[in-house]
């Protein structure tokens, strides 16, 4: 089942690839290298003569930077030179060769390009945590990171990328290819280990963030972004104890994630996608705009013999109101009512998404539902189209719901529903029973749209060669 989903995902990159292509640095700066086991601080980060420690770059000035001329941080202020003439520059690569290298913590570093910091090929370079407070134009690429690179005692976010009231904001950070665990093996943990050793992932709350095909394996919460514009694509979140991923920002995008294996350690309500808005008067005031949810797989479980096996709730959006979002192609595997549910709902359309209950235990069964919210303010003006659910509810003024199927038997539909292939049986009753009308052009795994006479319902197009 695990090779399966990670096919998938594989798959999935090929939509993506104008994406990746634009917003990917171009490396055409120096290179350096960093080597902790043979490197030397007095060498020039060549080749030949790498550096020992990546840390002392920036503690030492060997990077050309910029910071603010004035702190506290304020809107309108200029950023000026840092480290004028050091070896590093904007544009540049800094190649890190196998070895420690303890937390990484970057400070008022803004760059006028992009500086890489990306493992040299057939290394691992092992960070404690990574921290990069208040900058920008940095890119972290094929790292990996855990508490057990240290002393085992950091139990924190393992990376994390923070806008500081004094320091100022972050933004234009790409994180891709890394590998973060709490720990490689946590299968005797008990859930009093788990709740108080498990790290969260990685957390950002600045601007223009992207994180891409980063693996991410016990842990608490997975990823979370809380600031606008920013990309999360092609992660996977494997066994979790808060939530698989978090977005709280205006226009973020979430696709082709795959959160699996959830472990219900203390009382937090578990999701695999979680997002609330805050106003005036706190949680659930605001509005969160224009966030995609496209082509994610969420699982609450592949074994049913998990430890600690909880009830996950799939994509879970409580406290809108939400505007504008689009939920489509996602395919949501929970055992428990919220599939896919949002509260206060206002032009949200969710359109060719599958949603399975895997048992017929309580809670459930798993639904796609729109409803009011919680203070009672109408939902409006959505869309519930193309859907395959074990329940649909939707409660609302000006509600388009349609062509929408009830999984009854899931053997009439899936391929093979025990073992979470919910691709579509031939003459299944969702073929060619669509809608075009908001359908995406193409499936979950990238299959264009229709194969047959008509759209089919639900995540996956069944095409002639299935």
């Amino acid at each position: 089942m695990t090779n399966q989903f990670s096919a998938r995902l594989l798959s999935c990159q090929t939509i993506g690839v104008i994406v990746v292509v634009v917003l990917a640095p171009m490396m055409l700066g120096a290179e350096f290298y960093v080597d902790p086991q043979t490197g030397k601080p007095g060498n020039d980060g060549s080749k030949d003569r790498p550096w020992a420690s990546l840390q002392e770059l920036f503690d030492n000035g060997l990077i050309e930077t910029q910071t603010w001329e004035s702190l506290p941080y304020k809107p309108g202020v200029k950023l000026v030179r840092k480290n004028v003439g050091a070896p590093v520059r904007p544009g540049d690569t800094i190649w890190l060769r196998t070895g420690n290298y303890g937390r990484l913590m970057i400070q008022a570093c803004y760059n006028g390009d992009f500086i890489t910091i990306a493992a040299q090929e057939g290394h691992t370079p092992r960070f404690e945590s990574i921290h990069i407070q208040s900058g920008s134009h940095w890119v972290l690429k094929g790292l990996h990171v855990s508490p057990e690179y240290g002393d085992g005692k950091n139990r924190r976010t393992m990376i994390r990328l923070e806008s500081h009231g004094w320091r100022g904001p972050i933004h234009d950070i790409v994180i891709e290819n890394c590998r973060l665990q709490s720990a490689e093996d946590t299968s005797k943990w008990s859930a009093e280990q788990w709740n108080a050793l498990a790290c969260d992932g990685i957390l950002a709350d600045g601007e223009r963030i992207t994180v891409r095909r980063n693996y991410l394996k016990n842990v608490n919460f997975g990823i979370s972004m809380a600031g606008p514009h920013c990309l999360v694509e092609h992660n996977v979140v494997e066994n979790f104890a808060g939530d698989g991923l978090r977005g709280l920002g205006d226009y973020d995008v979430f696709q082709y994630n795959v959160v699996k294996n959830c472990y219900d350690v203390n009382a937090n309500h578990d999701d695999g996608f979680q997002s609330w808005s805050v106003g005036p008067g706190g949680v659930g005031t605001g509005v969160v705009k224009g966030i995609v949810l496209r082509g994610n797989t969420i699982i609450n479980y592949e074994d049913p013999n998990q430890p600690h096996r909880g009830t996950l709730q799939g994509i879970g959006c409580f406290d809108g109101m939400y505007e504008d979002w689009v939920v489509e192609n996602n395919v949501v595997i929970v055992d428990h009512y919220h599939g896919i549910t949002m509260g206060g709902a206002v032009r949200c359309r969710i359109v060719n998404n599958t949603v399975l209950d895997p048992n017929t235990l309580r809670p459930g069964p798993a639904a796609i539902r729109i409803d009011n919210h919680k203070n009672g303010m109408p939902s409006r003006d959505c869309i519930v189209r193309n859907n395959l659910a074990s329940a649909l509810f939707a409660r609302g003024d000006n509600m388009q719901v349609d062509h929408n199927l009830v999984i009854e038997n899931p053997k009439a539909f899936f391929v093979d529903a025990d073992r979470y292939d919910l691709h579509l049986r031939e003459n299944a009753p969702a073929i060619d029973a669509g809608s075009p009308e908001l359908a995406p052009a193409q499936d979950a795994d990238g299959t264009r749209r229709p194969q047959g006479k008509a759209v089919d319902i639900g995540a996956y197009e069944r095409s002639a060669g299935q």
